[in-house]
């Protein structure tokens, strides 16, 4: 199952690394977006998958007896999620206000400004 989520984890690296490399901001965008994926993906790797039964101690014991899963990958994912929302949902008003007074999405349109003729 690991070795399934490393090649997924590739995968989106390499997308989001192509988009981001892509002239259009839309792509830019979707390139954001891959990468952010990649990297829940890549913490949820590295937490280490492990079947076991919530971090929760029973009232007669001290400390865990058994198997567990960690909660902490599973917050940090949690966390990264909501944050990649959020920033996604700004970029697309962004990109749509800069789409409306540009009238492209091509990023080396706005590198370039337009010269005025006198």
């Amino acid at each position: 199952m690991e070795l399934l989520l490393i090649i997924v984890l590739g995968l989106l690296y390499a997308g989001g690394v192509y988009f981001i490399l892509r002239r259009s901001m839309v792509k830019l965008l979707l390139g954001i977006m891959l990468l952010g994926s990649a990297t829940n993906i890549l913490i949820f790797v590295l937490g280490s998958i492990v079947k076991g039964s919530p971090p929760v101690i029973d009232a007669d014991h001290d400390t865990f007896s058994g198997i567990y899963a960690d909660p902490v990958p599973q917050a940090l994912i949690l966390t990264a999620i909501v944050i990649s929302f959020a920033l996604t949902a700004f970029a697309i008003v962004l990109l749509k206000r800069v789409y409306a007074l540009v009238q492209t999405d091509d990023l080396d349109n706005l590198n370039t400004p337009e010269e005025e003729d006198i």
